[in-house]
């Protein structure tokens, strides 16, 4: 045979020898999230941070396998997730996922993760049913639930004198949940609820619901509900020349909600799990390299759970292996894992027991920590 011909084989086999070596090595997560939508601000934040994760860990030279992050779009609505998480999950070579900013989509998914044996960690849905209603083991999450965030909620609120709200919920399973445990939380405290007003996520006029609560006049309005329509509140509140102090939840802590409400943003109050990202144990290492990575969008509220839980997921892969079974099970062992986060441990439903909620205020166009604020101070006072 030709020795040329003879060389361009051997060339050819030695080739396809590294490429089954490459494919061998590579293993693929999914990240699922907003990316498009009126909360996308939240998805893609959380998105570029699981992207940080894998490209550090790639970068890093000590990892058995190359990572590969597959994102998908759930938009935040429950019928798109459904049709994404089953995607991922009938992928066999997706080993594990960073799931989910939407209450309502991750409440819609967890059976498909459980059906398909798919290990998943949620980085940013608050609703306590995603670990709680369940004992599926394939279900995880880094963030605190809705439960300590409104507990925490209440007492700040009574303690600073506040004695009446109306509540604005949305109708999805994270306003109605948030309802329910606001509720829950301020009626031992002596709060009263004068009226509670359920609308949808994607409604634009409030004046019906605004006008009735004008008349009740409460103290506060508190909204358990997303960044959008809260801006939408915020607004038609002014036109109708109302006062009340204006209480979010996390739903609403994010870039996007002062650059929708502008100066009217001045003063909103929220409540959110963990502390802010430059006060995490691995804050300021995180920030540092996300913005060397120059994303085209900030990492948002949420954004350094996200890189949690896909370092978690990584991690777990490296010790046992790129198979979904013993990935999850790794997990669910999880106890006091170190993270950007601080300790990361799950209790018998993939919950982290960490509890920690900080209180926000929006001062001069950011989230400001209330304790750090000229509002704690008494340099500045809320509407009411």
């Amino acid at each position: 045979m030709n020795k040329v011909i003879v060389k361009i084989l051997l060339m050819a086999f030695l080739a396809t020898l590294i490429g089954c070596s490459d494919s061998s090595n590579k293993v693929k997560i999914t990240f699922i999230g907003p990316l498009t939508g009126g909360v996308s601000a939240g998805g893609l934040g959380g998105r570029n941070s699981a992207e940080l994760a894998v490209r550090l860990r790639n970068a890093s030279g000590q990892s058995k396998y190359s990572y590969e992050l597959v994102p998908l779009d759930d938009e935040c609505k429950p019928n798109i997730g459904v049709q994404v998480a089953t995607k991922a999950s009938a992928d066999p070579a997706v080993i594990a996922g960073v799931t989910h900013y939407c209450s309502a989509v991750a409440m819609g998914t967890v059976d498909i993760y459980h059906k398909f044996g798919l290990p998943v960690i949620v980085w940013g849905a608050v609703l306590p049913d995603i670990t709680y209603a369940n004992d599926y083991k394939e279900i995880h999450r880094v963030n605190g639930t809705m439960i300590n965030q409104n507990e925490v909620a209440a007492n700040f609120m009574v303690e600073r004198g506040y004695k009446t709200w109306a509540v604005i919920h949305d109708t999805t399973d994270y306003g109605k949940g948030h309802n329910e445990y606001f509720s829950k939380s301020l009626s031992p405290l002596g709060g009263k609820i004068l009226g509670t007003f359920a609308v949808n996520a994607e409604q634009q006029d409030f004046t019906a619901e605004l006008t009735q609560i004008k008349r009740l006049n409460p103290d506060v309005i508190y909204f358990g509900g997303l960044a959008p329509t809260g801006v939408r509140i915020r607004a038609q509140m002014e036109k109708l020349a109302m006062d009340q102090v204006f209480q979010g939840t996390s739903g609403i802590v994010s870039d996007a909600f002062i650059e929708g409400a502008g100066d009217l943003a001045e003063g909103v109050l929220a409540f959110r799990e963990g502390a802010p990202t430059e006060k995490l144990p691995g804050g300021a290492v995180f920030i540092e390299k996300y913005t060397e990575a120059n994303f085209n969008e900030p990492p948002e509220a949420y954004g350094a759970f996200s890189f949690a839980a896909a370092n978690l997921i990584m991690d777990a892969i490296e010790k046992v292996g790129p198979d979904r079974i013993a990935v999850m099970a790794e997990l669910n062992a999880t106890n006091d894992h170190d993270s950007i986060i601080g300790k990361i441990s799950f209790d018998d439903h993939g919950q982290n027991t960490v509890a920690v909620i900080t209180k926000y205020v929006i001062q001069d166009g950011k989230w400001v920590v209330w304790e750090d604020s000229s509002y704690a101070a008494g340099a500045k006072r809320l509407t009411r």
